[in-house]
């Protein structure tokens, strides 16, 4: 195994230790990891993101539906246009986009490329939310208001950024829970793992008909992402995870930059 592959396989403990510290974000590392770590086609490591997120975020979700944070009507009403969205997204609109979609003098836009160059945006917007980070923590319980239109729109528009990114989508969820259904923090932060762990899986359903799935190397990926989060979850007890939050914010900037950067060169 070569030194490279090595620390991809170090980068998924680092995904799981990520969610398990802070909640969130260490699932949009794992297509930067399968990609130039592993050196997988983004098709296929946005497929495997799906599977690892979903597996990994259900690991939390369990363990937050135990403490009676999920907050289930919430989650069905947002969850359902995300669950048609991200399916029809990996099952027909991944499929259906051309290997290569135009030429600008010269410089070919592929599927790929577009593909990576949009996660980048992803990651760019994500790293904006973590390092701001101005939302209070609430702790007295509100009547929840639903907004349905607005909640039903920002439903489709997750599943189908989800779709086409392989990333949960935590960063755009949690802000929608808390505006849209007036939940308070912790229980968006619960419900939104909740929502990312079953949206996930559904995705990937759609990716199973289409691609296939290197399920040996799939499973010791994920597995070993379990295994961070567990060991996030142990250190939360001697590490404050907020002020992690905004570090990491400028290590996925950094991400970013360097995705875009990288894909334009390389043509």
């Amino acid at each position: 195994m070569e030194v490279i592959e090595i620390l991809g396989y170090i980068g998924a403990l680092f995904i799981g230790l990520v969610l398990g510290l802070i909640g969130g974000g260490g699932s949009i590392l794992t297509v930067p990891i399968l990609v130039y770590a592993l050196s997988l086609n983004p098709v296929i490591a946005t497929a495997y993101s799906l599977f690892v997120v979903g597996t990994t975020s259900l690991v939390g979700a369990v363990k937050n539906i135990s403490k009676g944070m999920v907050d289930f009507k919430t989650a069905i009403i947002f969850a359902i246009p995300a669950f048609v969205a991200v399916y029809l997204t990996r099952a027909y609109l991944i499929p259906a986009i051309p290997e290569e979609l135009f030429v600008i003098n010269g410089f070919i836009v592929t599927k790929n490329l577009a593909i990576m160059l949009f996660f980048a945006m992803i990651m760019l917007l994500a790293s904006v939310s973590m390092i701001r980070n101005k939302r209070e923590e609430s702790t007295v319980d509100t009547v929840i208001d639903y907004n349905y239109p607005l909640i039903i729109v920002e439903g489709l528009v997750v599943g189908t950024i989800t779709g086409i990114v392989g990333a949960g989508g935590g960063f755009l969820i949690i802000p929608a829970l808390v505006l849209l259904a007036k939940l308070p923090m912790k229980k968006a932060v619960a419900t939104s793992l909740f929502i990312i762990a079953i949206k996930s899986l559904i995705g990937f359903l759609g990716d199973v008909q289409n691609l296939e799935i290197d399920w040996i190397f799939l499973l010791s990926f994920t597995a070993i992402s379990v295994v961070g989060i567990f060991i996030g979850i142990w250190l939360n007890n001697f590490i404050d995870g907020k002020k992690l939050k905004k570090g990491f914010g400028w290590f996925v900037l950094l991400m970013g930059v360097y995705i875009i950067y990288k894909e334009i060169t390389k043509q």
